[in-house]
This record gives C-alpha cells, sequence and structure tokens, in this order.
C-alpha cells in the first residue's frame, strides 16, 4: 500500500544506518481494578507532532534519515491501517488518553479547549491504579495548571513540558511546566540555550532511570515536527544544500510562525533529532537490563500539515493518501504506528488491523489485567500485538469530527467511507462514500451511485456523537 518500489531497499538501508551509529458520554465509571501477581512490561508511548507516514523510512520514506524509527519497526510491528484521535492536536490527544472517539470525548478541537474535567478517565489515572508510576514529558494541551485537566490532576505522578498547544510553537521557551511549577529558562530570551525536544529528552531518559526497577508508564508527547520550523544546527547540517534550491518561509519578524531561510533542511533536521533520541531512548533500555519487559509504541497526532513553511508535498509526507492535517480524508488521519515488545510481538511484522487512538486505553487495561470504563469507543489491540488475530476483535465502525474549517465529519465502517464537509453552515455539503480496499486514496466518490448505502451510513454516522457545547458541530447546534 505504501510506495512498494522503495520496500525492497528498506531492510539494506535501514541495516547500514544503524551499522553507522495518548463530550464525556454518560455512564462512564471508574474501572474496578484486580490486582495480579505478574509484573507486566513497562510501556514507553512516544508521540510525534504533525508528522506524516512518508516521513519515515519503515513507511517508504527516502529524503529523511530515521534509523531509530525503522529499527523498531525492524524489531517490531509497523500498523497500515492505524489512525489518530483527530486531525488536529489537543482533540487527538484527547481521544488517545480517554479511550473516546471526538463523537464523545471532552476535547473536540484546538478552538475553545476547556480541557478535560475530573470526571474524566485517562490512561494515565488507569496505569497508576495497576501500581505504575506516571509520567508525561512533552506537549500536554488538554488543559491549563490552574484546571482539572492539569496531567498532575488526571493521573500523573510526574510532568514536564508545555501545558498550552500555543506556547509549543516555539522551540526555545522563557518556561516549562515541572510538576505544578514554571521552570524558567531565562537565557533563551537572548541566547536560544535550551531547546526544549532536547530538555523533554534528558528528563524522559533521567524519568526511566530512576523508576526502572519498578513498573513505568511514559507517555512521551514531542513537539516535533509541528512548526516553528527550528533545530539546532548540528541537526541541520547534514541537509544543507542536498535538498535543492530553498524557498525561504516568511520575513524576519513576521508574524505567527518564525522565519525560516531553509525550511526543508530545517524540517529534516527536526525529524532526525528526534529520531536520533528515541535511540537514545532504546539505548538506555538496554543499558538498564529492562529491554524485553517494555513495550515501546511510536505514532503521530495526525497528518502533515503544510503550515508554516512544511512542505508535505516536497517530502510527500501523506505518502499517496489524499489531504493533510485539519482534513478528515485519509491523508490527515492515518498514522504511522509501530509497537515492539521483544519476545511478544513478532519481529518485522505487519498487520492492517484497522485501530485508533482509542484503542490505547483499553489494549494498556488488557496488557495489565485491569476492567477499562464501561462506555469508550476503543478495543484493545493485544490480541494482534502478540499474534494472535483470530482473537482480534474489529471496530464495527471508526468516528471523526471536526467543528473548525465549517464543520467535518467522518466514519469508516469495513470497506466503506463517508465524509461530509461544511456540516455546520446551513448548506451543508453532500456526503462522500468511498471504498478504501478498492479506492484507498480517496479518488472516487461513489454517492450518487450508491443512495441506499450513502443514506444507511449517514444514518449510523449521525449516531455516533453526542452533543458538546463547547464544540457544536451541526448549525442548529450554534443557535
Amino acid at each position: 500500500m505504501f510506495r512498494s518500489c522503495r520496500t525492497l531497499l528498506f531492510a539494506f538501508l535501514v541495516g547500514i544506518a544503524y551499522a553507522a551509529q495518548a463530550a464525556q458520554p454518560p455512564n462512564v465509571q471508574t474501572p474496578n481494578i484486580q490486582a495480579t501477581n505478574i509484573q507486566p512490561p513497562n510501556v514507553i508511548y512516544i508521540l510525534a507532532d504533525d508528522a506524516g507516514i512518508g516521513d519515515f523510512g519503515c513507511y517508504g520514506g527516502n529524503i529523511i534519515s530515521t534509523p531509530n524509527v525503522d529499527r523498531l519497526a525492524l524489531e517490531g510491528m509497523r500498523f497500515t491501517q492505524h489512525y489518530s484521535g483527530s486531525t488536529v492536536c489537543a482533540p487527538s490527544r484527547s481521544v488517545l488518553m480517554t479511550g473516546q472517539h471526538t463523537g464523545h470525548t471532552r476535547v473536540r478541537g484546538n478552538a475553545k479547549n476547556p480541557g478535560l474535567l475530573k470526571e474524566d478517565f485517562t490512561v494515565a489515572e488507569l496505569m497508576k491504579s495497576a501500581g505504575y508510576v506516571t509520567g508525561c514529558i512533552g506537549k500536554w494541551g488538554l488543559g491549563m495548571e490552574d484546571s482539572t485537566g492539569a496531567p498532575w490532576r488526571q493521573g500523573f505522578d510526574h510532568f514536564f513540558g508545555y501545558l498550552s498547544q500555543t506556547n509549543a510553537h516555539h522551540y526555545y521557551p522563557d518556561f516549562l511546566w515541572r510538576d505544578g511549577r514554571q521552570q524558567k529558562f531565562i537565557e533563551n530570551s537572548t541566547q536560544r540555550k535550551h531547546y526544549s525536544h532536547d530538555l523533554f529528552t534528558e528528563d524522559a531518559l533521567s524519568f526511566i532511570t530512576v523508576n526502572h526497577r519498578q513498573p513505568f508508564f511514559l507517555y512521551l508527547p514531542y513537539t516535533i515536527p509541528h512548526v516553528d520550523l527550528d533545530v539546532p544546527e548540528d541537526s541541520r547540517a547534514n541537509y544543507l544544500g542536498r535538498l535543492g534550491p530553498e524557498t525561504p518561509y516568511g520575513t524576519p519578524g513576521g508574524q505567527h510562525y518564525r522565519h525560516e531561510p531553509n525550511p526543508h533542511a530545517t524540517f529534516a533536521g527536526m525529524i532526525t533529532r528526534m529520531d536520533r533520541d528515541i535511540g537514545r531512548i532504546m539505548q538506555l533500555l538496554g543499558q538498564l537490563g529492562v529491554d524485553d519487559n517494555t513495550l515501546v509504541m511510536f505514532a503521530s497526532d495526525n497528518g502533515a500539515t503544510s503550515a508554516g513553511g512544511a512542505d508535505p508535498e516536497f517530502f510527500d509526507s501523506n505518502g499517496p493518501y489524499r489531504g493533510i492535517k485539519r482534513d478528515l480524508y485519509e491523508g490527515g488521519i492515518i498514522t504511522p504506528m509501530i509497537a515492539r515488545w521483544p519476545g511478544m510481538i513478532e519481529a518485522g511484522s505487519t498487520t492492517d488491523h484497522v485501530s485508533g487512538f482509542q484503542d490505547l486505553l483499553p489494549t494498556l487495561a488488557d496488557l495489565v489485567d485491569v476492567a477499562p470504563p464501561m462506555n469508550i469507543d476503543g478495543i484493545s489491540f493485544l490480541p494482534t500485538l502478540k499474534g494472535h488475530p483470530v482473537n482480534q476483535k474489529q471496530h464495527d465502525v471508526m468516528y471523526w469530527e471536526f467543528s473548525e474549517q465549517g464543520g467535518k465529519r467522518a466514519m469508516r465502517k469495513g470497506d466503506w467511507k463517508v465524509v461530509q464537509l461544511k456540516v455546520s453552515t446551513t448548506k451543508p455539503k453532500p456526503v462522500e462514500l468511498y471504498n478504501l480496499v478498492e479506492d484507498p486514496y480517496e479518488t472516487t466518490d461513489l454517492a450518487e451511485s450508491m443512495p441506499e448505502r450513502v443514506k444507511e451510513l449517514t444514518s449510523l454516522m449521525d449516531a455516533q456523537r453526542t452533543a458538546n457545547e463547547n464544540f457544536p458541530l451541526f448549525h442548529s447546534e450554534k443557535q
């Protein structure tokens, strides 16, 4: 499905490169915890920000060097039909944390984000109740310091990073949040001394080292490669002059995103720097002797963006798929997903199991033998990880909604997918229909030729959501 002409080169190239070096629906209940005598594995969930499948060699990318992510795939399982929770940052993370798709989860958009509430039950709370020490390092986006959505009020023992996604656009911050208090970086105002991604990696390495003798859950939502495009020179140097003529982005002192004279080299350098640090994490697990007892997962929060100088067309970031970030076509919501767990996950395996961010919570509940909340939308993909596809339950439907840009919604049921645009307006667009098996890139709308199927799937799509006053979807809800 992904650029097959490059697939045969993948293992060879990786070998050379490596030799060189996660509205509240009603009746959600706290799970009934039952203890187990078997020590469960550590779990590390690494989340890239706005990275597309084509940015990584293991998914067919051939521009950016990603030997460590590629090695995760060679030593683990690569998912080919894994969906992000949403097409933008905050709601995607809300789906990841709560196990509820965007028709039910608390946070459904970036704008007017109220954060999670006390009654929302998160992956961190589940893991903490199972005896894990829990850490979140990076970009949160689901509640500010004085709200119920702050990470230290949502099950995390340790937090270091950005609470606000807007602040996370800047890689040399004046401050970051550490366990409820601001940690200031005064030098960044004049010297650009503390690159936030590097701070996150060092804190992650410390968290693992301090806690490796007990079960730990580390959620590591990196901000790379989300714009601003910005990376230290040592990561950009190898790409300067190698990617063809550059078109500078923006102007010095311009508004919103920073000026960048070499956007292609900088973007590639950001991905490679993240990849380098994933390698450092994997190396540390081996040094501490916990490599075989650690499940490591890697994904991205949505499709690649074209904002701020990012160029998904140049990098073929979303592969052959239609759409980018903020779209509900496949290119906006298909994400890389890799899972590695030596001795439990078959090395070099691939799965076409249809899964998504809402599945993380029930998968980890299954892993640690804890009952998940009753009204979640996810299903455990642990049987797939362990190589037991016959025991794998399947989604009846996958659903997304996005209340910005005139309102959008989409649903997948089996091979079929429906997409509707401008649903928040007085003149919604007609529902589009695609067969993802015959037309995975959504080039042919079958709605006119199959009106009965459109009617059936639209009725089912209507039933997938509860109203949310902060994120009204239909025009009637905005009155």
